[in-house]
């Protein structure tokens, strides 16, 4: 982002579009003054001179008719005087009604006055700069407004609050003080004062590294949570899969006919399965055929096969197994890098299926029996996604989650470096090695938070954020 700190910016706030309400926010040090020239307040006072954290009723007049001052809207306006406000700054922010035409007419009105278009994320940034919220928040404002589960949201707002970085700091303040004695002990090591006893330092670091290891230990979940999973759904043509995605949807998105190669592409919908966002991909039924329109989504089924966290293998138990349903459970079942469902369908008919053929209890592809046309099993069906994806005791646990691979990364390279420290501790290395371990955990703690940042970490977050926000 090329910009200067002390720019006033400003932006529209509410999605583009017909509504009833639309906001502009405007922040800088001249964020009143660029706001003054088209808000007339009801109660005849100049804006500069109003209350801050309070609605005033105001007119919006038209500031390029210099004669006639026509009256574009009526809007409410609040002025929020920094550093009492989100960004820290002088804020002001213009609730008219909600049309594109005089959102964008307000925009253009504080460009001329001074201010410029916020780049995405650049309210946020500055919040962050200016103290108001630390980075691991700052990407939960995003989690928020991203969150596509109750589930997502909850972690989202936990974040914001400042949990995870509760937890950070306190083990980041730990670490700090026993870099500030082993480099104590370095500084005088002519005295020969040991200024923390090698014990002390081991039970510190193992202590601290035990609180990282908790952290990991739920990252994964924390991450499903927030990002979802992308669940294939692939079979041969004509096993229901269509039918499955329409039934766990509740609608009729795909088309069902008894037809063969029906579906020819890869459909895709979002939906919630047990407080975990799904990605569920309805695939072209896998064969072998010379059609070559059939060919390309069968290519794009074994894309998305490849691709997925999770398989949903689709059989009919109407019908014995076909050499293509056993090609398709040897090539999907081995892969040990993504989780595996079985799904029987037809059971409302009589089974067919020999069980002996199908993958054995307790192995890597668990087996589900449904029917999509009664809706028989598809409770179960969705309880055992869930459990493929999350451990069974998970939500008796509580515990800070770790939701962001940047923050993964981060921890795991701490973990690593007081592995190091403590080897050496323990193998009675020189306090400069042991430093230069925990100055390694210090700042990858810190790179979460942003007490240590870079402008390429800054700019990859928030150049995801929108304008506005």
């Amino acid at each position: 982002m090329n910009y200067q700190l002390n720019d006033t910016i400003c932006a529209i706030a509410t999605p583009i579009g017909e509504g009833g309400i639309g906001i502009v926010r405007v922040s800088g040090e001249k964020a009143i003054d660029a706001a003054s020239g088209l808000v007339a307040l009801r109660s005849g006072a100049p804006l500069p001179s109003a209350a801050s954290h309070v609605l005033h009723h105001a007119d919006l007049l038209d500031p390029t008719d210099s004669r006639r001052r026509a009256l574009l809207d009526d809007a409410l306006v609040v002025v929020m005087r920094g550093p009492r406000s989100y960004t820290g700054e002088d804020v002001v922010e213009l609730q008219c009604h909600g049309g594109v035409v005089i959102l964008q007419t307000i925009c253009e009105a504080l460009i001329r006055a001074g201010a410029r278009l916020a780049e995405p994320g650049e309210f946020t940034k500055r919040a962050f700069l200016n103290g108001r919220l630390d980075l691991a928040q700052a990407e939960a404002v995003l989690d928020t407004i991203r969150a596509k589960t109750a589930g997502g949201l909850r972690i989202a707002q936990e974040q914001l609050r400042g949990a995870l970085s509760r937890e950070i700091d306190t083990v980041r303040e730990k670490l700090i003080g026993l870099l500030a004695h082993v480099e104590a002990g370095i500084d005088f090591v002519e005295e020969d004062i040991a200024f923390i006893p090698s014990v002390e330092l081991t039970a510190g670091l193992r202590q601290a590294h035990e609180a990282v290891g908790r952290l990991l230990a739920h990252s994964r979940e924390g991450r499903i949570l927030r990002e979802g999973v992308t669940a294939a759904i692939i079979g041969r043509p004509n096993v229901g899969k269509s039918s499955l995605l329409n039934a766990l949807l509740k609608t009729d998105r795909a088309i069902v006919t008894p037809i063969p190669g029906t579906t020819r592409d890869v459909l895709e919908e979002v939906l919630n399965i047990r407080g975990i966002p799904v990605r569920l991909l309805d695939t072209a039924g896998i064969r072998d055929t010379t059609d070559p329109v059939e060919q390309e989504g069968v290519r794009r089924s074994r894309v998305a096969q490849e691709q997925a966290d999770l398989l949903l293998i689709v059989l009919d138990g109407s019908m014995p197994l076909t050499q293509d349903d056993r090609t398709l459970l040897e090539d999907a079942c081995p892969n040990v890098d993504q989780k595996r469902l079985v799904v029987v369908n037809k059971t409302d008919l009589p089974g067919r299926i020999d069980p002996a053929l199908l993958p054995p209890a307790g192995s890597d592809c668990a087996v589900a029996q449904i029917s999509v046309k009664t809706g028989d099993g598809l409770d179960e069906l969705r309880d055992r996604i869930r459990l493929l994806l999350i451990r069974p005791d998970f939500e008796t646990r509580e515990t800070v989650l770790v939701t962001h691979l940047r923050h993964q990364t981060a921890l795991q390279r701490t973990q690593d470096a007081m592995t190091a420290a403590l080897a050496s501790v323990e193998a009675g290395q020189a306090g400069e090695l042991i430093a230069m371990d925990l100055r390694a955990a210090i700042d990858a703690l810190g790179e979460i938070t942003g007490a240590v940042s870079t402008d390429d970490i800054l700019d990859r977050i928030f150049k995801e954020f929108c304008i506005g926000k």
